[in-house]
């Protein structure tokens, strides 16, 4: 097995990124973060990645941050550069991905791990696995985007009980409240999770990554500016290869052939 903490590889216009420290639960230790950050630039950037698959090697998806590096506690000042300048940049690398992120969740996903899975786009969760917010257990406050993102998802109630109880949140309890797309069997939880990002390489990708765009944006926007950024992208999707094999297909009453571009 590669001693490497990240893994890449691409097919098919999917690019894998493997989480690979499984002896510690994949915690995110400053080597594994960095790595995670150079895999986002690299396979984000690449023409022939159209879909991601962010996987983690071993028994748990991660465990959050690797309390080792945070021994002894560091300063406030410290704590809050270890969160803006290590976890910050990658949650909005995994946001900003031109290019649909799918999240393959076994095992345990915890604390800076679980912002990590909520900032993509889609959750294939294992059918064993569990999400645990996990800060308050430690006298900790969410960070890396977790209120953002559950408070949105579950809203106020539901994200604080989550958050302030911090107990673990089975997979079936998962689905029902919206945080994860999808439950699989354990075994088939890669395989799902690569065919679904499969079908997403197969579809207009430059059209996928300003949907991404339009519904962030919609989160906080109104009405009235959510039809303005929603014409300004449809304005750009006019002009690609994929909306004139789109219509030429439904024309002629055929599947069509995207190419992304």
């Amino acid at each position: 097995m590669s001693s490497s903490p990240v893994r890449t590889s691409v097919e098919n216009g999917v690019a894998t990124i493997e989480m690979n420290r499984p002896e510690r639960r994949n915690a995110l230790s400053p080597e594994l973060d960095a790595a995670l950050r150079d895999a986002f630039a690299t396979t984000t950037h690449r023409d022939d990645v159209r879909a991601i698959v962010l996987q983690a090697a071993g028994s748990t998806f991660c465990a959050g941050a690797d309390l080792q590096f945070l021994r002894p506690t560091p300063d406030p000042e410290g704590i809050q550069r270890h969160v803006l300048d290590r976890y910050a940049p990658l949650v909005r690398q995994i946001v900003d991905a031109r290019v649909p992120v799918v999240a393959a969740l076994n095992g345990s996903t915890a604390g800076a791990g679980l912002a990590l899975a909520l900032a993509c786009d889609l959750r294939i969760m294992a059918d064993d696995g569990v999400l645990v917010a996990g800060f308050s257990s430690i006298g900790f406050v969410p960070d890396s985007g977790v209120a953002y993102f559950l408070v949105r998802q579950l809203g106020y109630a539901r994200a604080f009980e989550m958050l302030a109880l911090s107990e673990p949140v089975p997979a079936k309890q998962c689905a029902a409240w919206g945080l994860v797309n999808r439950v699989v069997d354990a075994e088939t939880l890669h395989n799902t999770a690569h065919a679904l990002a499969t079908r997403l390489a197969a579809r207009p990708t430059k059209a996928l990554g300003w949907t991404k765009t339009c519904l962030r944006r919609a989160q906080t926007d109104t009405l009235e500016a959510t039809i303005e950024h929603e014409a300004l992208y449809q304005s750009l999707a006019v002009q690609t290869n994929d909306h004139a094999e789109g219509v030429q297909a439904f024309i002629e009453k055929r599947d069509a052939s995207f190419s992304g571009t």
